[in-house]
C-alpha cells in the first residue's frame, strides 16, 4: 500500500544494506511505516538488491533509490564512508526529507544532514571484534570504528535491536547512555507446506540454521563439527562467500545456497530444529522466523539470545559440539519436547512484531520533530 504524498504525516529516508538482515528490518520497518501515513524512501548502499528484493521493497510502499554508495564495512577508506554520508545528506535535502534513518551510525559522522538523524546500531566492527576477533583492534577495522563513534556523538536519536547490544554498543564507545532498545520486529514468512510431513504425521526431524555462513561471528565452523558428531542432519542456507573475500568451507553440513523468503518458509515449514551457535548475534530475524513458524530453539549462551527468548529455547556452549550433538539428537527423538520448545519460541515471537517496532520507532520520531530542545538533547550522546 503506497502512501499518499498529499496527506502524509512527514517523509523519512532510510537507508538500507541488501547483503544482510539489515535488509528485512529496512522493509519491514518502511511498510509498517508507510500503513502508518509515513512517507519513505529507501536508500540502498552497496550492492544492489535482487529484484525479488526491489520487489519486496516496492511492494511495502516505499519508494526505492540505489544509491552505488559503499557501505561502511566494505569502504575503502575513511573518506568513502564520510563521502557517502555526505551524499545521502545531499538526497535528503533532494527528497525533501523531514527525517533520516541510518542504518549506521558512520554515515553520521561528517556529514551535515539539514534534519534530524536516527542511527540504528544494528552491529558495528568494534563489538563484532570483540566477540570474533582476538588482541587489539586491527588497523583496518580502527578507522571504521572511530567513525562510528563519532556519528553516535553526532546523530540526534540512536536505537538498538535489544537492551543487551545496546549496554555493548554504549561500553564500546563510551556513550554515556545507551542507545534506546527497539526490539526488532518481522512480518511472518507466507506458509509452505512441508513436502516431507503427511496430515497427522510429526515432520521428519532436521536441524536448520540461515545467515552469513561466510562470517566468522556466525561460527559456521563450530556447527560443522555439531553435524559430523550428529545422526541428525543438519541443513545450512546462507552465502558461504561474502562481499569481502571472507569464506568458509563446511564438509558435514547441508549448505543450500543463498534461498529467498520462500525457500525458507519451505524449510521451516517442516519445523526443523533451528540451531544457531553464533559468537555475536544482537538480535538475530532467522530465529525470530523460525520461531514465528514453531521451531524448537537451540542458541547460543549470548546475552542477547538470553534477552530475547528468554526461557523459549535452549542455551548451549557454542564451542561444546559433543553437547550440542547430543541435545540435538535427544530433541529429534523426542517429538513431544520438540512441539513444547516449539510452542514457547511462537509465543515468545509474539512480542516481536513489525507494528510493535514501528511504534517504538515513531515515538522516537515524534520526539525529534517536537522541537529543537529534544533535538538537542543527543540521546546516547557521550558525556
Amino acid at each position: 500500500m503506497r502512501t499518499d504524498l498529499t496527506r502524509q504525516r512527514f517523509h523519512v529516508l532510510m537507508t538500507a544494506d541488501a547483503v544482510g538482515g539489515v535488509w528485512s528490518y529496512a522493509v519491514d520497518l518502511a511498510g509498517g511505516l508507510v500503513e502508518a501515513g509515513v512517507g519513505v524512501t529507501l536508500a540502498v548502499l552497496g550492492p544492489d538488491p535482487s529484484a525479488a528484493q526491489a520487489a519486496r521493497a516496492e511492494a511495502a510502499g516505499c519508494r526505492l533509490v540505489r544509491t552505488g554508495l559503499p557501505l561502511d564495512w566494505m569502504a575503502t577508506d575513511p573518506g568513502a564512508v564520510t563521502g557517502a554520508g555526505e551524499a545521502l545528506a545531499r538526497t535528503a535535502r533532494a527528497v525533501g526529507a523531514d527525517l533520516v534513518h541510518l542504518h549506521s551510525p558512520a554515515f553520521a559522522a561528517a556529514a551535515d544532514f539539514p534534519v534530524p538523524v536516527v542511527a540504528v546500531c544494528h552491529s558495528c566492527v568494534a563489538t563484532w571484534w570483540a566477540a570474533a576477533g582476538t588482541g587489539p583492534l586491527p588497523g583496518d577495522l580502527a578507522w571504521r570504528a572511530e567513525l562510528v563513534a563519532r556519528g553516535c556523538r553526532r546523530a540526534d536519536a540512536l536505537l538498538a535491536p535489544c537492551r543487551a547490544f545496546a549496554d555493548a554498543t554504549a561500553r564500546a564507545y563510551g556513550l554515556s547512555r545507551p542507545p534506546r532498545a527497539v526490539h526488532n520486529g518481522r512480518r511472518q514468512l507466507a506458509p509452505v507446506l512441508a513436502s516431507v510431513a503427511s496430515p497427522g504425521t510429526d515432520p521428519v526431524p532436521f536441524a536448520f540454521t540461515a545467515g552469513r555462513l561466510w562470517d566468522r561471528a556466525k561460527n559456521c565452523a563450530g556447527l560443522d563439527r555439531v553435524a559430523a558428531r550428529t545422526v541428525l542432519p543438519v541443513r545450512a542456507a546462507g552465502p558461504v562467500t561474502g562481499p569481502n573475500g571472507e569464506r568458509v568451507r563446511p564438509v558435514h553440513l547441508t549448505v543450500l545456497g543463498e534461498l529467498d523468503e520462500a525457500g525458507i518458509a519451505a524449510e521451516l515449514s517442516g519445523r526443523p530444529i533451528f540451531v544457531s551457535l553464533a559468537r555475536y548475534e544482537p538480535f538475530g530475524l532467522a530465529v525470530l522466523e523460525a520461531a514465528q513458524a514453531g521451531c524448537a530453539l537451540v542458541l547460543s549462551d549470548l546475552p542477547t539470545f538470553r534477552e530475547v527468548w528468554a526461557d523459549a529455547a535452549l542455551f548451549v556452549e557454542a564451542d561444546d559440539a559433543d553437547a550440542v550433538a547430543g541435545l540435538l539428537d535427544g530433541l529429534a527423538a523426542d517429538p513431544d519436547r520438540r512441539a513444547r520448545l516449539g510452542r514457547a519460541a511462537q509465543e515468545r515471537a509474539g512480542r516481536y512484531t513489525v507494528a510493535a517496532a514501528t511504534a517504538s520507532v515513531l515515538d522516537v520520531f515524534e520526539a525529534l520533530r517536537a522541537g529543537p530542545g529534544i533535538r538537542a538533547a543527543r540521546q546516547g550522546a557521550a558525556a
